[in-house]
Formats: C-alpha cells, structure tokens, sequence
C-alpha cells in the first residue's frame, strides 16, 4: 500500500476528531480512576478513625485500671 502523500483539509479534521475523542476518554477514564480513589481514601480514614477510638478506649481502661489497682 502506498502511502497518501497529500492530506486534505477533511483527513486534518477526521485526524483532529479522532484526537480529541481519544483523549475525551481517557479524560473520562482519569476522573472515573480519580473518583474511586477519593472512596478509597474515605473508607481508609474511616478505618482508620475507628481503629484510633478502639485504641484510645483500651488505653483509657488500662490507665483506670492502673489507678484503681494502686489505690487499694
């Protein structure tokens, strides 16, 4: 097959809309990845919060039950 060697003004705009189709996904692509990275995000904090609470709650125990193994 040879190669065109001229390229009309409509081949430069099928070319161009090829273009900006493609790159219209993968827009579309990035703000989907982007969107369940933010979920990610939440459900880790979320996570990570309670794993905090569970701690500071064992940790207020052990200190009450310190204090009140010494007092008596």
């Amino acid at each position: 097959m040879m190669p065109r060697e001229k390229w009309t003004d409509e081949r430069l705009d099928d070319l161009n809309r090829k273009v900006d189709d493609g790159f219209a996904e993968m827009r579309q692509g990035f703000a989907r990845v982007d969107e369940e990275f933010k979920e990610l995000r939440r459900e880790i904090n979320a996570r990570f919060d309670s794993v905090n609470r569970n701690v500071q709650a064992v940790l207020v125990a052990v200190l009450v039950a310190l204090i009140s193994s010494s007092a008596f």
